[in-house]
């Protein structure tokens, strides 16, 4: 299966070589979801890949969580992420200026040598993208950022105005990736997609199964309408880390994606 047949206008309007990556990588593993792995140990973030590796096309990280964290051991885990065909996605919400960015691409974490995508909120200017893909640059790797446009938390504070003004801004620089929608609100979404047009991808979290409220102010709609609305990927946590079986979960949620993602132009 193709991807830039499948993709269609997506592919042939991006060429960012991480963007078009990830068409790759869903089209292999036929499944648009990302793992949320909010595990505290590398010990659960190994079992978590080990069970549901195979139903993926990439996962998200919080390196900062990780409470028995060291160079060596996640080096070892990014490896096998790699080797199971996965994108690494370290979702920092970077939001300092172009400088600060790009250094903190480095540091302990030394997130640039290992994440292929990470997030970042624009409220310091466009300036930190080119600081985000300077890091990467520094070490010879190609990555990609996603923008926060949309936040599925109770009472956040993006507003309609500020979500315009990211899409203006980030359609036009080639360091984008794409966007971070509201995947509890299709509506939403979908009118997002509409003002981002095909040459960005959109991911989502706020997604689930189960659809209503979460823990602490999150909300869940449906797997399926996220996708038609016009999502990329779905970034699922708990509606698969906490299920009795995470292998059979993430078998579900990336066959779901996957139809709805080959018939939502039907």
């Amino acid at each position: 299966m193709e991807a830039s047949t499948v993709w269609g206008q997506r592919w042939s309007s991006n060429d960012l070589p991480i963007a078009r990556a990830y068409m790759e990588v869903a089209c292999r593993k036929q499944s648009l979801v990302c793992l949320a792995a909010d595990r505290k140990t590398m010990a659960g973030l190994n079992q978590l890949l080990d069970d549901v590796g195979p139903h993926i096309a990439a996962l998200k990280t919080h390196v900062d969580l990780i409470d028995d964290w060291s160079k060596e051991e996640w080096s070892l885990f990014c490896n096998k992420a790699k080797k199971m065909d996965l994108l690494i996605f370290e979702d920092r919400k970077f939001a300092d200026i172009g400088k600060i960015s790009r250094d903190q691409m480095g540091g302990i974490y030394d997130t640039r040598n290992w994440a292929d995508l990470v997030t970042a909120h624009l409220i310091s200017g466009s300036d930190i993208v080119d600081g985000l893909q300077a890091g990467w640059q520094n070490v010879g790797r190609d990555g990609g950022v996603l923008l926060l446009a949309q936040m599925s938390s109770r009472g956040n504070l993006l507003s309609p105005q500020y979500t315009d003004k990211v899409v203006e801004l980030g359609i036009k620089h080639k360091g984008v990736f794409g966007f971070i929608g509201n995947g509890s609100k299709p509506n939403e979404l979908s009118e997002l997609r509409s003002k981002v047009g095909e040459g960005k991808l959109i991911w989502t979290p706020g997604v689930n199964l189960a659809v209503g409220d979460g823990e602490m102010g999150q909300r869940y709609g449906s797997p399926n309408d996220a996708i038609k609305a016009g999502s990329d990927c779905i970034i699922v946590g708990s509606g698969i880390h906490k299920s009795d079986d995470p292998s059979e979960s993430a078998k579900s949620y990336a066959e779901v994606s996957w139809k709805a993602f080959l018939t939502r132009g039907d």
